[in-house]
Order: structure tokens, then sequence, then C-alpha cells
């Protein structure tokens, strides 16, 4: 089989990055992880013996002062300054005396999936032996695993394409992607900040993610008692499943199962809602490596900056030169109308948040191959998309070496707190 033939599965865009930074660097080496906390933090604070507070970890995307925000690349940690104060997100969690435990890793400027860092070390997932070591997902891998091993309480991430969910899902953990233009944005590294950039809160329970939400939205706490009175029960909320092409059958069987069991009204949302999902998945992809050229082609010839960062960088010119970021934005408004109609009828959307478990770290360094591959499991970047919440969820799975998978639940815009009491529900019924 040539190397065409293996991209057939991937988009197109993804794919033009495979063959990009194959050109550049065929391989990206990665120190191994030696235990599930390995790499997980780039600046490490543990709170004093007997404290009270919060525990909060906070991507190294997210400006905290007297400290360079690297965004998981060894040229910005080695040549930009510290900043000069916290991010606008950090606002509450200041005011509160929340203890913060440190800055998490992540995928050089959130461009891949996987949570392989070269420069920082790569995090690997909790769910696993040291065996069978997976990946944590990316980008805001340290932050799943801050959270999946007790670390802190509540992790801020960022999510562009799926960077909040995806590492939730591969960690088994919570993972909530707010409302687009909800959460400020100042302060934080961008990728995409007019279109996609969000900043959402991980937790590995329900009661601690809406903590996180409340350090990001003030009165938060009260919007989300409300929403527990107005709907108690599964039996409350109307459920659109979404069924995915290529995901593993157990993930579906699983995902079905934790639908049944809170008792939601489950109804099949149709093909021709499928195939606009599935171009707003390209598009949304198409968006990220615009956006992606446009804010860091500062970086782009830069030692120190991956052959994968540098390649997806310079896709994004392509996709500005040949017309394809402008008509991807020019298909936002149709999706967005899908959606909203589509909450006409149910309250909220449900499919998996991966097609299929995650695949194992590269024992000898991640490639350019495995970042695509990897990357196509993701069915997140299309609510990126359309601005809407949307929230990853553990649930259990009955075969495979990892005993959970991931389901994604999805609002209209600010619902959050309806996808939280949703997710309460959800979990209930695990216990």
């Amino acid at each position: 089989m040539n190397l065409h033939q293996r991209l057939v599965p991937l988009s197109s865009c993804m794919a033009r990055v495979l063959l990009v930074s194959l050109a550049l660097n065929g391989c990206t080496a990665t120190r191994p992880a030696r235990g599930p906390t390995d790499h997980a933090f780039i600046h490490y604070w543990p709170a004093p013996e007997g404290n009270q507070a919060l525990r909060l970890a906070v991507k190294d995307f997210i400006d905290v002062k007297g400290y360079v925000t690297s965004a998981g690349s060894e040229y910005v940690a080695k040549h930009n300054p510290p900043a000069t104060r916290d991010a606008e997100c950090l606002k509450i969690a200041r005011e509160r005396g929340v203890h913060i435990v440190g800055k998490t890793n992540a995928s050089e400027f959130g461009v891949t999936s996987s949570g392989v860092n070269p420069y920082f070390g790569t995090p690997r997932s909790p769910l696993t032996d040291r065996k069978h070591r997976v990946i944590s997902g990316g980008s805001s891998s340290g932050s799943a695993v801050a959270v999946a091993t007790n670390l802190a309480d509540v992790a801020f991430g960022t999510d562009t394409g799926g960077s909040v969910r995806i590492p939730a899902a591969c960690c088994g953990v919570y993972g909530l992607k707010t409302t687009f233009g909800l959460v400020s944005l100042k302060g934080v590294f961008p990728m995409s900040p007019k279109n996609l950039d969000t900043v959402g809160p991980l937790a590995k329970n329900i009661p601690n993610l809406v903590r996180g939400m409340s350090l990001l939205k003030r009165g938060f706490e009260k919007e989300y008692a409300e929403a527990v009175a107005d709907r108690p029960t599964g039996r409350n909320f109307t459920v659109g499943r979404l069924y995915v092409d290529g995901t593993d059958p157990a993930i579906d069987q699983a995902v079905d199962a934790a639908l049944k069991k809170a008792g939601f009204k489950v109804i099949r949302l149709n093909e021709r809602f499928k195939e606009a999902w599935d171009q707003a998945q390209k598009d949304g992809l198409t968006i990220a490596v615009g956006d992606a050229w446009t804010n860091d082609d500062q970086y782009r010839n830069k030692r120190g900056v991956s052959a994968v960062t540098k390649a997806t960088i310079l896709l994004g010119q392509v996709e500005h030169l040949t017309g394809g970021y402008d008509r991807a934005l020019q298909n936002r408004s149709s999706w967005q109308r899908w959606l909203r109609r589509t909450f006409q009828q149910v309250d909220i959307i449900a499919l998996p948040t991966l097609k299929k478990q995650p695949p194992p770290i590269p024992r000898f360094g991640g490639s350019a191959l495995f970042e695509a591959t990897t990357f196509a499991l993701q069915n997140t970047v299309s609510f990126n998309f359309s601005g809407n919440p949307a929230l990853a969820i553990p649930v259990p799975l009955k075969e495979g070496e990892i005993p959970m998978t991931s389901l994604q639940l999805v609002g209209p815009r600010l619902s959050e707190a309806e996808l939280l009491n949703a997710g309460r529900i959800v979990a209930s019924k695990r216990l």
C-alpha cells in the first residue's frame, strides 16, 4: 500500500499536513514517560500541607504573571518574555484564593491531538498500565492528566478543534468546551481567536467541573442549580443521536448504553444532518490550520519548532492562497442553521467523542503519520466551527484493554449549565 492509499481515510487537509511534514522531517522524537504523572506539568507548585483551597492547574497557553507562556514550544519557552499579568480568565480564581498548582504541558501550539511533546516530554493516560501506555490526547494533555491523577481538582484547557474534549476522552475525565466568545481570550496564546478558540474546564467529576465553570463565568452555580431543578431526571431530555461512520461498534454500544441508563428519550438524527456534520468537520479543520498561519506564522522558520507544527502553519497559508479558507468560512452560517433547527426538535445532541480507543504512545517517537491518524479519530472540530458548547463524559466500555470511552453531548449556545446537568444524570447511573 503506497502513502497516498494510506491517507485516503483522512481528511484531505490533514493528509497534506502529513505530506509536508514528511518532507520537512520524517519523525519527531519523544521521551517515554516513566509514570502516569510524568510530564503533566511544565511548572509545578504543589499545594501546601493542609491546603483547603481549590487546586487549579492551568494549561501553558494561559498567561500566569511572572512565567513564560510556552504554548508547548521549545522556541517560545526559550525566547519569549514572562507574562506581565495574568490572563483575564484567571480573574475569578485569583479573587477566590484558588491555589494554582502549576502550568500544564500541551502539544506545541495546539496543532496536534496526540499530546506528544518532543521537548517537554509526553504525558501518558493514567487509564493504562506501564505495559500499555496510550496517549493522553491533545492539546490539553497535561491538564487532563493533572485532574485524572488527583494533582488538581480542576484544570483549565483551551479548545480549538477538540483540545479539551480529546484529552478528557483519552484520560477518562470530564471536559467542557464552552460557547465561543463566552470566556475572554485576553492573555491566551492564539491559534484561532476570531473563529474557534475557547477556554474550558476539565475535572474528574461533575461537581468539580461545575466549580471550574464557576471560575470562568460569574453566577454559574446558580445557573446550574436552576438547570437541575428544571430537569431533574433523564426523562426531561430529548437527545438526538448522531452515528458517525468508522466508529468502533463497541464504542457506539457504550454510548447507547449510557444514554439508555440515563433515561433520555433518544431519536436518531437523519442522513442529511450527518452529511452537514461531515462537511463541518472538514471546514472546521480548514479554518483551524488557516488561522494557525494567520496567528503563528512568525514561528514557522524558527529553530526549536517541530516539523509537524511548521507544516501545519504552511498548510494554513496554502488554504488561504487557494481559497479553501474563504469557502469554509462561507459554509459556517449554513451549519449553524442546521444546528438551530435541530435544537428545536431535541435538547442535546449525542455522539462519541472519539471514533476509536486512543492509540499507544509511539515507542520510538511520534511521526507525522501518527499525528494525522490520531486526529482522524476526533468528532469534535465541527462544534468549534459552529461555536456550540460540548461536554465529554467518560462512560464504561466492556471490550478492549481500556475500560472507558467518552460520550460527547452538545447543546445550543450558552447551554453549559444544561449540559452539565445532563452529564450529572449520566454520571449518576454509573454508580
